[in-house]
């Protein structure tokens, strides 16, 4: 299995790149959020990539940032979507925005994407809605929005609250109404538990 390629790009497109890998050229297929972060034409560069091999096709996806990986794989588990549309919705969202709608359940801004009708951006919330940690889930919502000190806050209060016995997706959703509250700045994980289990 190729894991990460590094060489020269010899080609580059928005839909893919050919690294010239010690004289023999990959062609490697690209979300447009990596063609974004690609060096120019002639300079050496780095790909993660994931081998997706069929009976009857050999590609090579590639990516420049390790959760744009993590989140195409995750996508692939996802029944009724192969590598070709989970590299829309790559395409078409950030790792933050995807993370964002999926686990806050918003079947209508998947949906919007090319190739995702409503079902199959109903079975990504069921599927994946789990598989993202608090701390992602926090900082995919939280950024930009608040330091990451207070992140930090906010992640260990979902935590704090999925321990006495609160499901997750409920646990950020009492903790993430408080994510541009001021008050929160000089709070403690315990009072933001506190104010969270009084809502």
């Amino acid at each position: 299995m190729i894991t990460f390629l590094e060489g020269i790009i010899d080609e580059k497109q928005p839909t893919h790149v050919v690294l010239n890998v010690g004289g023999v050229g990959y062609e490697v297929i690209i979300p447009l959020s990596s063609y974004d972060r690609l060096p120019a034409a002639g300079e050496r560069c780095r790909i993660l990539t994931h081998d997706h091999v069929r009976e009857d096709i050999h590609l090579l996806f590639g990516f420049m940032a390790a959760e744009e990986r993590r989140v195409f794989l995750l996508l692939l588990g996802v029944s009724g979507i192969g590598p070709k549309t989970a590299l829309s919705v790559l395409s078409g969202m950030s790792v933050r925005e995807v993370t964002v709608a999926i686990t806050s359940g918003d079947v209508k801004r998947l949906s919007s994407i090319s190739g995702i009708g409503k079902k199959t951006a109903e079975r990504m919330v069921v599927e994946l809605r789990d598989k993202f940690g608090a701390g992602e889930i926090l900082e995919s919502a939280a950024a930009g929005h608040v330091p990451a000190a207070q992140e930090v806050k906010l992640r260990d209060a979902v935590l704090a609250l999925i321990s006495l016995g609160y499901k997750r997706p409920e646990a950020q959703d009492m903790v993430m109404r408080f994510m541009t509250d001021p008050a929160i700045a000089g709070a403690t994980v315990e009072e933001i538990v506190r104010k969270a289990l009084s809502r």
